[in-house]
């Protein structure tokens, strides 16, 4: 926290809008990528890995969006705040939560609150909840 005069700004990190991934491959696949970054067709080996990751993906793309509109899938990023879960349990509603991205479940909601509001939660991608939350849910977590 840094204080000037009278003004108290927080700084708070970044929510990280990547998630860090351990591949294992063969030491003639990794002898091909560092050639190629050699040669300059790709800035380094995490740019290759990006750009066959993505190429995969066109690759796919037509299946991919039939798959999320078959499983009803939040595409993206989909926040939880505190207020939107007691406006659920005022209303006497469960949600399923089903994101393929991220998932973000405020980090001032309750573990009771979670449980009286959230029955299921599908995340294809990452979830961001406070331990507690994740704890009291993991029954319905998958």
């Amino acid at each position: 926290m840094v204080t000037m005069g009278t003004v108290v700004h927080e700084f708070r990190p970044k929510a990280s809008d990547s998630e860090k991934i351990t591949i294992n491959l063969g030491h003639v696949d990794l002898g091909h990528i560092d050639l190629l970054v050699q040669e300059g067709f790709y800035a380094n080996r995490t740019d290759f890995i990006r750009t066959a990751i993505r190429n995969q993906l066109d690759r796919h793309a037509d299946s991919l969006r039939q798959s999320v509109a078959r499983h009803q899938l939040d595409l993206g990023l989909r926040h939880y705040s505190r207020q939107d879960l007691e406006d659920a349990r005022a209303r006497g509603e469960t949600l399923h939560i089903q994101v393929l991205g991220l998932a973000v479940i405020a980090a001032d909601v309750s573990a009771d609150l979670a449980r009286d509001t959230i029955a299921s939660i599908h995340v294809l991608g990452a979830l961001q909840a406070s331990a507690t939350v994740k704890q009291a849910l993991s029954g319905r977590i998958r």
